[in-house]
């Protein structure tokens, strides 16, 4: 998937030194603030949490790659980087995620892959794939023929979750949700962002 390449080589090592402290998800992040119009170099870093040289370098590659541009008003995506978004808002749907007994921290957020469920055995990977971006945990869902299930388990998912995850996220069959789960909402969206991308990869290879 070309899209996920471009994310790639934002975020790859360009020898010699060390390979960016941020990985594809904050690099979706990015291109979803930019979108929302002009912004600053600051308020990018505190949103993305990222100390201002980091933010400074990501900056720097969405330039090489053509996809954002600057005005005396801040920063904003050029029409390269709004069809890179669009990209993935094709494929994707996230928002803040309510605390209940199928997440495992205060803070959650999730990400609907369409088209998903190909690639999803247990949900294990999608868990590890969180925690390696810095979430403490990913609840992985997947919406079946006609309701949204935990694959291989026979928990249920209370009325109110599934009421909100069929009126905010409105999945089809064979859709995934990803919910990232930290103290922290931002690492809980980057995990979960990650862990999307990374079956967005394995599905569309």
């Amino acid at each position: 998937m070309k899209s996920l390449r471009i994310l790639g080589q934002v975020t790859e090592k360009l020898a010699p030194g060390r390979s960016p402290s941020f990985n594809e998800a904050h690099v979706l992040k990015a291109l979803e603030l930019l979108g929302e119009g002009e912004i600053g170099r600051k308020q990018l870093a505190v949103k993305l949490s990222l100390g201002e040289g980091m933010t400074r370098n990501l900056i720097s590659r969405l330039q090489s790659q053509g996809l954002l541009v600057t005005s005396r008003k801040g920063m904003s995506l050029s029409e390269e980087g709004v069809s890179l978004l669009n990209t993935f808002n094709d494929r994707m749907i996230s928002c803040q995620f309510p605390e209940s007994e199928i997440t495992v921290d205060e803070n959650n957020y999730a990400v609907l892959i369409r088209d998903g469920a190909k690639g999803i055995r247990l949900g294990l990977e999608q868990r590890d794939d969180a925690l390696m971006a810095g979430a403490r945990g990913a609840t992985t869902l997947r919406r079946d023929e006609f309701e949204v299930v935990i694959p291989g388990s026979e928990e249920k998912i209370e009325s109110g979750i599934k009421e909100f995850i069929e009126n905010e996220m409105k999945p089809n069959e064979g859709d995934v949700i990803i919910i990232g789960s930290s103290p922290d909402l931002h690492k809980a969206e980057i995990g979960a962002k990650a862990a999307a991308l990374k079956l967005l990869g394995e599905i569309t290879c």
